[in-house]
């Protein structure tokens, strides 16, 4: 069993790039953490609460709030009461994340918000940029580079600074590599601040006032999931910034699963939550969402009158602005598909099997059809490619009669033709069409026939 101890030596992943930078304390302003919980294990919670004490600036901590999300034992919070400075708020029943966050908020009584998980550890010298920056600026939104704690063990490992917050257009939140010229600049300079299209969520600051006039969180949200998308909208679109502070990091623990129910199921929440943000913010592009999530379409997401107002109110931009000067790198795949939708052949689709990228070339495969977007959603450019993400069809290096269809990275692959018969062409190779196979679950190369139930493709 191991022993996870409630103070410990953590290395100082600062020290050497941002020596040079000082921070004059009594220029900035003091913080109110926020921390919301539900059966989170005392000694990961209290872990937290010691390495915000222990690692902070005394004069800048105002307070931590920790708001128990209805765990079943209240003496998870209620022990924790007697540390100083903690102050500890309970709900009666389970609110979620967004609800548990507005609690405290509305609780606190420093000027900036800094809100972390239940299972952090904040590194040496994490608070004084974050504070620097929503000090000097209120609209500035500050995160910390996130770094990794060890579920198992608890060792801390550094994740690599030249990382940004990004999403799908299933609207799940990713990590991605800076663009090349931005890591050019970031070599020079490894203290430089990342602008982020999307935080994480857990873990960062906000001017408290700031984050009361942008509408709090979105309390019909429920649960968790959504709601790190929803703000990160919000804050670009409404004059704000996010940035990522790479003088400032904390650990986290990322759990394979989740450790609480979902009221509901996980599913259904997550789906709710990400339709609320995408109605509210993402425009005529939320259509690229659905098409991804088709079963979101099913799932009722209650009233945004609330949220569409705060939007009016603050005269926010339109989604295409975030597009163009937030995200450009963002692949907009309404702009170049003739077609989009799962490719059925009889009652099997085409389906990544749920890989995101191929650096090799895989062999294709299809796979039951379930309807419900995801892994066998395509679109058919209109240079010809067949594309899921960065994933497209694509032949193999020797081509011959049963050779295998495989799947590889996009900017390799290659185009097609899908004509009136259902059929799809190569473009490179005239008269090699793609074939299922009676006996498995494999593509292959065929001549074209159109007579052949096994090449006739369906894009629905």
């Amino acid at each position: 069993m191991t022993s996870i101890l409630f103070d410990f030596y953590q290395p100082n992943l600062n020290a050497v790039p941002c020596r040079p930078k000082e921070y004059d304390v009594s220029s900035l302003q003091p913080t109110s953490v926020i921390i919301t919980f539900h059966n989170e294990a005392r000694s990961t919670l209290l872990r937290t609460i010691v390495s915000v004490l222990n690692r902070s600036p005394a004069e800048l901590i105002e307070e931590i709030i920790l708001v128990d999300d209805a765990s079943p034992n209240p003496q998870d919070g209620s022990l924790l009461d007697k540390i100083h400075k903690v102050k500890v708020l309970r709900n009666d029943k389970r609110e979620g994340l967004m609800r548990s966050r507005v609690k405290g908020a509305d609780a606190a009584s420093a000027p900036i918000l800094t809100f972390l998980d239940s299972h952090c550890e904040c590194n040496t010298g994490w608070l004084e940029p974050l504070l620097n920056l929503v000090s000097h600026n209120r609209t500035h939104v500050v995160s910390p580079v996130i770094d990794v704690i060890n579920m198992d063990d608890f060792r801390y490992v550094a994740a690599s600074a030249e990382l940004r917050g990004g999403f799908e257009w299933n609207l799940v939140f990713k990590w991605e590599y800076l663009s090349p010229p931005d890591r050019r600049d970031f070599a020079k300079d490894p203290t430089r601040i990342i602008r982020t299209p999307i935080i994480a969520g857990g873990l960062f600051s906000i001017n408290r006032e700031y984050f009361n006039e942008l509408g709090k969180y979105d309390v019909q949200m429920d649960i968790w999931g959504g709601e790190n998308l929803e703000i990160s909208f919000r804050v670009w679109q409404c004059g704000g910034t996010l940035e990522i502070v790479p003088c400032s990091r904390v650990g986290h623990v990322f759990r394979k699963q989740h450790p609480y129910s979902f009221p509901g199921g996980s599913g259904a929440v997550f789906a709710k939550n990400t339709r609320r943000a995408a109605e509210v913010w993402m425009d005529g592009y939320k259509e690229l969402y659905y098409a991804k999530v088709p079963l979101a379409k099913a799932v009722p997401f209650g009233s945004i009158d609330d949220r569409m107002a705060i939007r009016e109110r603050l005269q926010c931009k339109p989604f295409k602005w975030y597009l163009k000067n937030v995200y450009p790198d963002l692949k907009v795949p309404q702009l170049m598909v003739v077609r989009q939708g799962s490719i059925q052949q009889g009652h099997r689709c085409i389906d990544t099997m749920g890989k995101s990228v191929y650096r090799t070339a895989e062999p294709a495969q299809v796979f039951q059809c379930h309807g419900a977007g995801g892994n066998q959603d395509w679109s058919l450019t209109k240079e010809g490619q067949i594309q899921h993400d960065d994933i497209c069809l694509s032949m193999p290096a020797s081509l011959f009669i049963g050779a295998p269809v495989v799947f590889q990275s996009c900017d390799q692959a290659s185009k097609w033709y899908f004509n009136k018969d259902e059929l799809i062409q190569s473009q490179d190779k005239p008269g090699f069409c793609v074939s299922a196979t009676p006996d498995s679950n494999d593509l292959v190369f065929a001549i074209c026939d159109q007579d052949d139930y096994l090449q006739k493709f369906e894009f629905d």
